[in-house]
């Protein structure tokens, strides 16, 4: 890997990352297909026509779903969903903390049921990068635990000091995987994830703590998760300063536009959400004025596109009335369109912030998107 700042605009950086699927231009947001599909009826082509740079697939739903040992016997995920650029799989910990209902923390991992059917399952920091070493992804993401952010202080410092020495387990299983002459991507990179809630103190120990360990990159989990954006905001702020500037920083599961906006301000490099295809299969929309909602009567026989002047696939040939019907009448293509509209936004938002950064505008280009999309159509939410 070779990750590159080419310039910087108060905190935001602009940078290039080259990796053996591809070269990723940052900052960027992530597609989220959580089975090697985003929800929605989209296809990688479809990824491909809106100018997706990433896609983001979860270790836990493929392993108890399909199965990671047959995507690695069909020769991984990229062959598997038939996408050629950069593929970052999630490790598994937030599912297995958020889904698992019971649940056994030890030393070892995690001991826990399938949401699916039940069946017991033990999965630790060698289990989750094995299974991400089948699905040979670009990038994989250490295994973690993400504690609440209300928990109290000495649970959060307990929980924090074991997921880091579950990274150093992780990072060894890594290199040992990657040096087996079976391995799909002998390259693949491993991202560390800095938690502890909402504790100033933990977080910077942690930080310091993992950028020692001279990672690939370095996530910020553990945020939008039910505490404020001032409160997000702020733990990027004591946090980012404690991670390397030279390598990629990556924001875990966040979020809308303006939380975006406001983390590139911070020196965030990578993003990802399910809010643009979860929204979308709502008929809620994202616009430079705002986010509407496509099933409001006043849309019923509205000509327009969803967004005058956006060059997305629903766009370009579809009305907003004609979008309501279809979701009105639940017709998938409804939700396809919808989900389309919000992906493409995202990714042509952060063209626009890279431009943004590159020509020194960051903050007016920050404070003029915000300002839009407080606008008229807010009311639709």
């Amino acid at each position: 890997m070779k990750y590159q700042v080419i310039t910087k605009d108060g905190k935001a950086k602009r940078a290039v990352m080259e990796t053996v699927h591809g070269t990723i231009q940052t900052p960027v947001f992530m597609n989220v297909g959580t089975v090697g599909a985003i929800k929605g009826a989209v296809s990688t082509d479809d990824l491909r026509e809106i100018r997706t740079q990433v896609e983001l697939s979860n270790t836990y739903h493929l392993h108890v779903r399909t199965g990671d040992k047959l995507i690695k016997e069909y020769g991984g995920l990229h062959k598997f969903m038939n996408w050629d650029k950069p593929i970052l799989t999630d490790s598994g910990g937030f599912q297995v903390f958020s889904l698992a209902g019971l649940r056994k923390i030890k030393e070892e991992g995690v001991t826990f049921n399938s949401h699916i059917d039940g069946h017991k399952i033990f999965m630790g920091p060698e289990e989750s990068m094995q299974i991400q070493s089948n699905l040979g992804s670009t990038i994989a993401m250490a295994f973690d635990e993400c504690p609440s952010s209300r928990a109290d202080y000495d649970y959060i410092r307990n929980s924090v000091e074991r997921t880091t020495r579950w990274l150093a387990r992780c990072k060894t299983e890594m290199a040992r995987l990657n040096s087996l002459p079976d391995t799909i991507n002998k390259e693949q990179l491993l991202f560390g994830i800095n938690q502890g809630g909402v504790i100033d103190e933990i977080r910077i120990s942690h930080a310091e703590a993992i950028k020692a360990m001279d990672l690939d990159g370095y996530a910020i989990g553990g945020l939008a998760v039910g505490e404020s954006h001032e409160e997000m905001y702020h733990v990027l702020d004591v946090t980012v300063p404690h991670l390397p500037e030279d390598k990629p920083v990556y924001l875990m599961g966040v979020g809308t536009p303006a939380n975006i906006l406001e983390a590139v301000d911070r020196g965030v490099d990578f993003f990802d959400c399910v809010y643009p295809s979860r929204n979308g299969r709502h008929g809620h929309v994202y616009t430079n004025q705002g986010k509407r909602n496509l099933f409001n009567q006043k849309y019923e026989l509205d000509p327009r596109p969803i967004e005058e002047g956006c060059g997305c696939p629903a766009c370009r040939s579809y009305s907003r009335a004609y979008i309501r019907h279809l979701l009105k009448a639940k017709e998938m293509l409804g939700m396809r369109l919808c989900t389309l509209h919000n992906l493409y936004f995202y990714n042509t938002m952060m063209e626009e912030i890279r431009d943004a950064i590159e020509e020194h505008r960051y903050s007016e280009y920050k404070a003029k998107k915000l300002a839009g999309m407080a606008g008229s159509s807010k009311a639709d939410e």
